[in-house]
C-alpha cells in the first residue's frame, strides 16, 4: 500500500509539472522567437545601412539614396577594388597570345603603361544565323537583351590594329572577358568576314571564374558577363583612369591614346592638361602665378 501511495504521489506531482510546463512553454517559445526575429531584423537593418553607405568606384550605386530607387531588373555590380590613384587590383590568368596559351599577370607590365579593357563576350559565327557564345542560358535571349556582342570584335580589332601606336609610347593593351582561353582561340581562328578576329596582336585574357571582372567592378551578376570597362594603369602599377560604357556602345582608340599621352606628359613635366589636350597643345602650370600664362594665351 505504501509503495502504491508513493507511486500515486509521484504521478500527481509529474502531472502538475506537466501542466506548469504547458502553461509556461508557449509564452517562452513566443518570446524566444520574437527575440530572434528582432535580432534578425536588426542585423538586416545593419547590413542594409552598411550597404547603403558603400560606394561603387567603377559603376553601380553612387549615392546611398539610389538603393531604394533601383528595381530588381537593374544590373547588379560588385563593389570594385579598382580606385583611381591607388594600385590596380592584381590579376593573373591564361591568355591567348599570338595563337598560343600563356600565363599572364599584371606585374608583367611593370615599367610600362597598360590599357586593360573588358568586353562582354566572344562571338563566333559558324553559319548564317547560328552563333556560339560561352553561356549557360539561351543564346538568342541574351543577344536580344544585351544588344552588345556584335560591338566586341570591332573594339578588339581596332585596338589590335593600332597596337604599334601604343607601343611607341611604352604602352601595351590587354583585352579580357569571362570566356575561356579555348573560346578566345576559336574566335581568333575565325575569319573576320565571319565575325571573328582573325590574327590579333593583343592578348585575350580569360576570366572564366569572374574574379578579375569582379575585382574591377565591371561584372554584371544578372547577365553573367561584363560591362565595357577600360582601365589605364601607369608604369608603377597605379590606376589612373576608368571608363565604363553601357553595352551597346564601343570605345574610342583615339581617346584612349590621348589619355595615355596626357598622363605620361603630366608624369614627366608636372604640368596639368586642360580639356581636349593633345600632344603639342598648351598645358597649365599648377600654381596661382603659373596658370596665368595659359589663361592669358587662351583669352
Amino acid at each position: 500500500m505504501e509503495a502504491r501511495s508513493k507511486l500515486l504521489d509521484a504521478t500527481t506531482q509529474s502531472r502538475r509539472w506537466t501542466q506548469k510546463l504547458v502553461l509556461i512553454l508557449p509564452p517562452l517559445l513566443l518570446f524566444l522567437l520574437r527575440t530572434e526575429a528582432l535580432q534578425g531584423l536588426e542585423s538586416e537593418d545593419r547590413f542594409r545601412t552598411r550597404e547603403n553607405e558603400c560606394h561603387f568606384y567603377a559603376g553601380g550605386q553612387v549615392y546611398p539614396g539610389e538603393v531604394s530607387r533601383l528595381s530588381a531588373a537593374d544590373h547588379s555590380l560588385h563593389l570594385s577594388k579598382a580606385k583611381i590613384s591607388k594600385p590596380a587590383p592584381y590579376w593573373e590568368g591564361t591568355a591567348v597570345i599570338n595563337g598560343e596559351f600563356k600565363e599572364l599577370k599584371l606585374t608583367d607590365y611593370r615599367g610600362k603603361y597598360l590599357v586593360f579593357f573588358f568586353y562582354p563576350l566572344d562571338l563566333i559565327l559558324y553559319s548564317p544565323g547560328i552563333f556560339y557564345m560561352e553561356l549557360e542560358y539561351n543564346v538568342e535571349e541574351e543577344l536580344s537583351r544585351s544588344r552588345s556582342t556584335f560591338v566586341c570584335p570591332t573594339e578588339i580589332i581596332a585596338f589590335g590594329d593600332r597596337i604599334e601606336e601604343f607601343r611607341s609610347i611604352n604602352t601595351e593593351v590587354v583585352a579580357c572577358s569571362v570566356d575561356s582561353q579555348f573560346t578566345h582561340l576559336a574566335w581568333i581562328n575565325t575569319p573576320r568576314r565571319q565575325g571573328g578576329l582573325g590574327p590579333i596582336r593583343i592578348p585575350l585574357l580569360s576570366d572564366l571564374n569572374h574574379q578579375i571582372s569582379k575585382d574591377y567592378g565591371v561584372y554584371l551578376e544578372d547577365s553573367g558577363h561584363t560591362l565595357r570597362g577600360l582601365f589605364i594603369i601607369d608604369d608603377k602599377g597605379i590606376l589612373r583612369q576608368i571608363t565604363l560604357n553601357d553595352l551597346p556602345v564601343g570605345r574610342s582608340v583615339d581617346e584612349t591614346l590621348r589619355l595615355v599621352q596626357a598622363f605620361q606628359y603630366t608624369d614627366k613635366h608636372g604640368e596639368v592638361c586642360p580639356a581636349g589636350w593633345k600632344p603639342g597643345s598648351e598645358t597649365i602650370i599648377p600654381d596661382p602665378a603659373g596658370k596665368l600664362k595659359y589663361f592669358d594665351k587662351l583669352n
